[in-house]
């Protein structure tokens, strides 16, 4: 749609699997490998789409060995890597602008609790809830207006995986 896109990643392997994609797609992004706790852009954007690393529960339907393989510390140390880098991505935004954290986790700890806690620690960033005309279906807008789906919803369509997003705004 016409956006300069800048993909950052820690991993050279997921970055060649993206870049793949982009020209399977047609589309077009620079890719940089590093640690997005580290890079910044050279000045700040209107927009960042933070895919957080996550224990991954949320894909359960797919993967149902997941309760019994991940652990407690698991969740801890997803936990403190997601806040570092929501931090690093706060710095990233102009005034104004969006940040959206994601990830496929069902672990209140990866998901509200961690926006939640952010939010607390940036008072420059608000919430900007969901309207029901911008997602399929209005059950996948939490209290908090965030999206959230589960792996039992749409179980007549195959099911979908668990799911989390915020999306928070840089007061100006």
């Amino acid at each position: 749609m016409g956006g300069k896109v800048i993909a950052v990643d820690i991993s050279k392997h997921r970055s060649h699997i993206v870049r793949g994609n982009l020209a399977r797609l047609n589309l077009s992004a620079e890719l940089i490998v590093a640690d997005a706790r580290d890079w910044r852009p050279d000045v700040p954007v209107p927009f960042v789409l933070l895919d957080a690393p996550c224990t991954a529960t949320g894909t359960v339907r797919r993967h149902p060995e997941l309760p019994w393989i991940k652990r407690a510390a698991d969740i801890t140390a997803q936990e403190s890597l997601q806040r570092e880098l929501l931090d690093a991505a706060a710095e990233m935004i102009s005034s104004g602008g969006t940040l959206v954290y994601a990830v496929c986790s069902l672990e209140p700890e990866e998901c509200v609790e961690q926006v939640e806690t952010f939010l607390a620690r940036r008072p420059d960033f608000a919430r900007d809830p969901l309207r029901s005309d911008e997602v399929p279906d209005a059950a996948f807008i939490s209290n908090q207006g965030d999206l959230r789906t589960f792996p039992h919803y749409w179980n007549k369509k195959g099911g979908m995986d668990g799911f989390y997003a915020a999306r928070l705004r840089r007061r100006e």
